[in-house]
């Protein structure tokens, strides 16, 4: 057995690994930031553009011209009042920015305010992956909301439609999103499943599906109200990885050999990192490193703990951390109601917390059906196939969410 000192060894990857996730949006793939003031039937638009994303226009030294931005910009960047393009009224103007950025002024007059939407479909077209954090300030009603612009999601809608369906929603129905964003969200799970796997005693599931609830509300709450915004992408692909993980663990456990399961997928890890220094992928090297160093210690330390349970749900927590960043990506591509953020939040998790529970206490219940009636398999098969299967989802995940 392990002493307790052991767990220690882990500390430096997860610092690592969540240095990288946690303040992502201070190094990003490809991102960009718009404030829409509407006025009325006037809108007037703030964009602000990192230099470097400007090169992705023109790639000369000097990166792009003013007005070839403007043009570029102009093309891609609008509101719509009744299903059409509301119109833009020159000039536009450019205004200081601090060094490494460029901003840009525009001012569009709509027909009416009656079924009025935002669409940015700038840098799309060069970089799939971009993101536009925008802002929404109506003047007349005092709303503010913030929302991620996506490449498939290009257009908001901020008159009716989702919009108006929020503010007026009542608690259940953010209950009711809390419930579909799991029994939708496959890899979340596929994760679930995989606990339910890996502990033998009811007591080892409660406690690590709690730690699991503890973490993933914590970051939905920092990420939901802007204290912390990571980027999207790394989150996805460290959902994935978890899914890895927690199969991979299973099969350590099974075969009682974790050493081999955690020299390969830390080592494939370690590959991934020195291919990113060289350019190949989209993830940073750091975050391929992270990620190897915490899952070989992480698969050390659990093949070596006669129980195992308690760190496990330590680390389930950390887990949970990452899949609460993946909540709030889906939220946060809805425009949120800000004054009723707090109700929205604790709706939202509870209907999480009955979808988490039923899935897990349903898949338990039918094993011990199963199990009753003499209709199941022996569980080391389950487990070995299961995990297996998960490994291996989550690895295609994972690589597709890294370089895609």
């Amino acid at each position: 057995m392990v002493r307790g000192t052991g767990g220690w060894r882990l500390l430096p990857a997860l610092a690592l690994l969540m240095a990288v996730a946690g303040p992502a949006q201070a190094h990003t793939l490809s991102e960009s930031h718009s404030l829409w003031e509407i006025r009325g039937t006037d809108v007037d638009l703030v964009m602000t553009i990192p230099v470097i994303e400007l090169q992705r226009i023109d790639t000369g030294p000097g990166g792009p011209s003013d007005e070839v931005v403007r043009k570029y910009l102009a093309d891609r960047v609008y509101p719509i009042s009744d299903g059409k393009e509301c119109k833009l009224i020159p000039p536009i103007q450019s205004l200081s920015a601090t060094p490494g950025f460029r901003k840009y002024d525009f001012t569009f007059q709509c027909p009416s305010t009656s079924n009025l939407q935002l669409r940015s479909s700038a840098f799309f077209d060069l970089v799939p992956s971009h993101t536009n954090f925008a802002e929404i300030q109506n003047a007349s009603s005092g709303d503010f909301a913030e929302q991620l612009i996506t490449n498939e999601h290009q257009t908001v809608d901020v008159s009716g439609g989702e919009a108006e369906q929020l503010q007026s929603a009542g608690f259940f129905e953010f209950v009711g999103m809390g419930l579909m964003h799991i029994f939708t969200g496959i890899d979340h799970m596929s994760f679930l499943l995989g606990l339910v796997l890996i502990c033998r005693r009811l007591r080892d599931l409660v406690f690590v599906v709690s730690g699991f609830t503890i973490g993933h509300s914590l970051t939905l709450a920092l990420a939901v109200t802007g204290v912390i915004r990571p980027h999207a992408e790394y989150i996805d692909a460290l959902v994935a990885l978890t899914i890895v993980l927690i199969g991979a663990e299973n099969i350590a456990e099974q075969t009682h050999r974790p050493g081999p399961v955690a020299v390969f997928l830390g080592g494939a890890l370690g590959l991934m990192a020195l291919g990113s220094c060289f350019g190949f992928g989209d993830l940073p090297a750091l975050l391929f490193l992270g990620g190897g160093l915490f899952t070989a210690n992480y698969l050390m330390i659990t093949g070596a703990l006669a129980d195992a349970g308690k760190f496990r749900t330590m680390i389930t927590m950390v887990f949970g951390l990452i899949h609460g960043f993946g909540f709030a990506s889906n939220l946060l591509q809805m425009q949120l109601p800000t004054n009723r953020l707090a109700e929205l939040l604790v709706g939202f998790n509870v209907g999480v917390e009955i979808a988490q529970l039923t899935l897990v206490l349903g898949v338990t219940a039918l094993a011990a059906l199963l199990t009753r009636f003499v209709l199941t398999i022996p569980r080391p098969i389950v487990v070995d196939v299961a995990s297996s299967f998960l490994v291996g989802l989550g690895t295609y995940w994972f690589i597709t969410r890294s370089y895609g």
